[in-house]
């Protein structure tokens, strides 16, 4: 019985839309706490305070819900339709990565999430818990180890049916499934995805050093980011989606599903000039159901005036020039550099 509900809920699962769907244990990863104590004793975790704080869970799934029995690991396919690399050249506008130009993935996975559970409760009955990388679950760890893929050099999860552009989610359950066998590492000797990193963010394959990832820098820190790094962000504005995009394997990633994906017209592309003079009010306006939201105005200005600062256009001089005395301090000081740069 347990072999054919296994066949349904997969089944299910893709119906829903999502690419692949595996099972393993929660104590599948046994590796996890060892390679998080590492990461977290060498401070590669930046000013992300809540890894340290919720180490024990993050590195023991078991622990998160003792009475867990099976993990579903899903992904979700969300691979653009241009190429995302193409707008870096573009100086005066600012590029923003590929899964935050659409509505925010969280609440499409996780409706998703929970309508494959409540399935499950009806057909099997057991408990279940959803999750959708806003628990201290290592998704990418327990994905290798239901078998979606595998964690590459830059530390994403890759898959030689579906590239590397996907959500992931899971469904925690007490009933116990039948698993999947872990995938092995196909990397090889690739370095695609740690030579194009523009900040040398991977101190060596598997290892990534947070402070000097442009993801990090551009939504996770707060206050003046290192002059060093400013002239380095490029135009990126919110996220980085090089090393993704580098991945060889993407050569089979797989269509977006759901049209929700898709990119807002107005942010595969908005100019430097038209994203810094946005006060509170229009920056939360504009930016309404999308994840850019929660890092707030005042991070994302900060943001658009490194853009603008490294854009090497003469005219964005006078954009920056009106934001030196803005009440953000950072914000400020981010205008006083990029007049700087541009003088």
């Amino acid at each position: 019985m347990s072999a054919e509900l296994k066949d349904k809920l997969v089944a299910r699962a893709l119906e829903e839309g999502f690419v692949a769907a595996r099972l393993c244990r929660p104590w599948d990863v046994p590796q996890v706490p060892e390679r998080l104590e590492a990461f977290v004793a060498a401070g590669f975790h930046g000013q992300m305070g809540w890894m340290e704080e919720r180490m024990h869970w993050r590195g023991n799934p078991a622990a998160l819900w003792p009475e867990a029995r099976s993990v579903l690991m899903l992904a979700e396919s969300y691979t653009p339709k241009e190429d995302p690399m193409a707008l870096l050249t573009c100086r005066d506008r600012g590029a923003i990565s590929v899964y935050a130009r659409a509505k925010d993935y969280h609440d499409l996975v996780k409706k998703r999430l929970k309508r494959l559970a409540r399935w499950l409760i009806a057909e099997a009955g057991g408990e279940v818990k959803v999750f959708v990388d806003t628990a201290p679950v290592p998704e990418k760890a327990l994905g290798q180890a239901a078998g979606l893929g595998w964690q590459g050099k830059h530390t994403n999860l890759v898959s030689r049916d579906w590239g590397n552009w996907a959500f992931l989610g899971s469904v925690f359950t007490t009933l116990d499934l039948p698993v999947d066998e872990a995938e092995p590492d196909r990397c090889g000797s690739c370095r695609s995805c740690l030579s194009i990193c523009p900040t040398d963010a991977f101190p060596a394959p598997y290892q990534l050093d947070a402070r000097r990832c442009i993801s990090y820098l551009t939504i996770e820190h707060k206050g003046p980011v290192d002059e060093e790094l400013r002239g380095k962000l490029g135009n990126r504005i919110y996220g980085c989606d090089d090393c993704l995009a580098a991945c060889p394997w993407n050569k089979f990633a797989v269509e977006a599903s759901d049209i929700r994906y898709a990119a807002r017209e107005e942010l595969k592309a908005p100019k430097l000039a038209e994203l810094a003079v946005l006060d509170d009010a229009a920056f939360r306006a504009m930016f309404s159901g999308s994840p850019i939201k929660r890092i707030g105005r005042d991070r994302f200005v900060r943001n658009v005036l490194y853009a603008i600062g490294n854009s090497g256009d003469a005219g964005l001089r006078r954009v920056a020039a009106d934001l030196v005395e803005d009440p953000d301090p950072t914000v400020a000081d981010a205008a006083r550099w990029a007049v700087g740069r541009l003088s």
